[in-house]
């Protein structure tokens, strides 16, 4: 079993704000004037002016160091089926090629990212269940 660098709870932490972005949908209302409790709330799942979600999943990668980052892109390209776990090595490698300034731009266009995430984390016998009884 290879060892990662990134530290379960930290890919965990980047796979919920993956997901909290991946449901996120255009806005459709942008001068609505009514209250987020009138619309059913249903303002929170649109990209707007004042939506920090995608700052907040670019800020969580960026924080990583290189070898964090490495392993962040070796489970996804893993969990995608890119890669097997036998291939730990060659999925690394292939993420030192995309390169650290790229890296969230990268990840944060992959479509279901954070389902691809949370299958490479599988791999390593974590599970989102278990963080989440953690915390």
């Amino acid at each position: 079993m290879p060892t990662l660098t990134i530290t379960p709870d930290s890919a965990f932490e980047i796979l919920l704000k993956a997901r909290l972005y991946d449901v996120k949908v255009p806005q459709s209302d942008p001068d609505s004037g009514s209250n987020p409790s009138d619309d059913n709330g249903v303002d929170t799942l649109e990209f707007g002016a004042h939506d920090d979600t995608r700052h907040e999943l670019v800020s969580a990668i960026s924080d990583l160091n290189d070898d964090e980052q490495a392993d962040l892109v070796a489970l996804i390209l893993v969990g995608r089926g890119d890669f097997t776990l036998a291939q730990w090595r060659e999925a690394r490698e292939a993420a030192n090629d995309v390169g650290r300034a790229q890296i969230p731009d990268m990840i944060v266009g992959i479509p279901l990212v954070s389902d691809y995430l949370e299958e490479g984390l599988s791999l390593f016998n974590e599970s989102l269940a278990d963080y989440i009884d953690r915390h």
